[in-house]
Parts: structure tokens; sequence; C-alpha cells
């Protein structure tokens, strides 16, 4: 009886690593391939002109990242960003995930709900948006030209579906997400593991400095739907 014992508990311990072993190689070895496939051409880098300047990303104000994002939210052009990236700019250029360069003219900006759109000649890359609330702990991914190096993914969870009063915007409706964000990110996409836009990222949560600590903020695609809805087309 002692040996079966003995034996049931090793087997039990073998069947445990084992178990620890598949969920932690699940986690490292997430594919979100398909995800960047699917939205990373409906995402830009956005370079504001700042006043006193003559080339973009130079002279940003204090607390700015020289450089945002932006997401193709229609087949003429449009391209939503954070309002806080390009509101005083004297000019702005968008550049694709080809890296052409092409000229965006402001067309609306509401600081109170950090949201910007932007008129292009780019055509028939429009991300999909999906408009229902993510589930809490469901998979998420922000794409969008963190510190100026042009477009990458970074990946997490959904933290929370529903987050206002935070104190960034006047107006808030906020996905929180654990996904890595850091300064040029402001304005890139929050999607799902489809590539479907779920929110524009806003803000990171910080007492330091504009560095990733797994606290960040997207502006809802429910809001996105209540500003600029007589936008897309």
């Amino acid at each position: 009886m002692y040996m079966k014992n003995i034996i049931f508990r090793f087997f039990n311990k073998i069947i445990t690593i084992i178990f620890l072993f598949i969920l932690s190689s699940y986690t490292v070895y997430a594919d979100f391939s398909k995800t960047w496939e699917n939205a990373s051409t409906s995402v830009v880098s956005v370079l504001p002109t700042w006043p006193g300047y003559q080339k973009p990303g130079f002279g940003a104000p204090d607390g700015t990242a020289p450089e945002g994002s932006g997401v193709i939210i229609s087949k003429n052009g449009i391209i939503i960003t954070a309002s806080h990236v390009v509101s005083r700019a004297t000019e702005v250029i968008v550049r694709d995930i080809n890296g052409h360069l092409h000229n965006a003219e402001i067309i609306f900006n509401s600081p109170a709900t950090d949201l910007a759109l932007l008129k292009t000649d780019i055509i028939n890359k429009n991300i999909i948006i999906n408009y229902n609330k993510p589930k809490v702990g469901s998979s998420v991914c922000l794409i969008s030209n963190s510190f100026g190096l042009d477009l990458n993914i970074t990946c997490g969870v959904v933290s929370s579906n529903k987050k206002s009063g935070i104190g960034f915007n006047s107006i808030e409706d906020f996905i929180q997400i654990d996904a890595a964000a850091n300064p040029g990110s402001s304005g890139g996409a929050v999607v799902n593991k489809n590539g479907e836009l779920l929110g524009i990222m806003s803000g990171i949560f910080t007492k330091e400095s504009d560095t990733n600590v797994g606290v960040n903020f997207a502006i809802s695609s429910k809001l996105l739907n209540k500003t600029i809805n007589h936008f897309i087309k």
C-alpha cells in the first residue's frame, strides 16, 4: 500500500509538470501572425511637424512623442489618431506600412475624447471595426509606431473592458490592456486576434515616465462610433 501511494504521488507530479509545460508553451508561442497580416496594412505612422520646425518629428513639446500612430477607418483614406498627437501640428504626414509618405489634413479634432481624424489619399486599406465589448482576459494586440521605430506589434490580454475617470481625457470610455505601449504608440490600433479594431491607444498609466508598465488605455470602439461615426464610409 505504501509503495502504491509513492507511485501515485510520483505520477501525479509528472502529470502536473507536463500540464504546466504545455500551458507555458502555449503562452510563449501563441501565434499572432494572422493578426498582424489582417490589421497592419491599415495602420500608419503619424509624423507631425511642430511650430517653428520644418521637418516632421522635431520640436515636439515636452511630454509629447515626436511621432505617433493612426488607423485607416474608411475606404476614402480617413485615418483616426489620438488628438494629442496632432493637435498643435502645423503639418501632418503619414507613413504607410510600405514606407510611402502621404500628406494628411486634420478634418476633426476632439481634445475632450482625445480623437482626431486625418484625410489622406490612401484608399481601400481600411480596418474592420468591432463594436462589441471585448471579454476580460481575451487576447488583444497593439499595432503602433512604438518609439518611432516604425510599425510593430505587442500582445497581451484585456485587463478591463470599461474604464473611466482615469483623468487622461474629459470624456473617457477606455479598454485597459497589458500589451506593451510606449511613446509613439498613441493613436495605434488595439485589435482582437482576428485583427478587428477594438480601440485606439490613448494613454500609458505611469507616475514616473512614459514607459510601459502594463497598464495602458485605449479609447473604446463604442466611443469611436459615437464621436466619428458620420465620417466612416
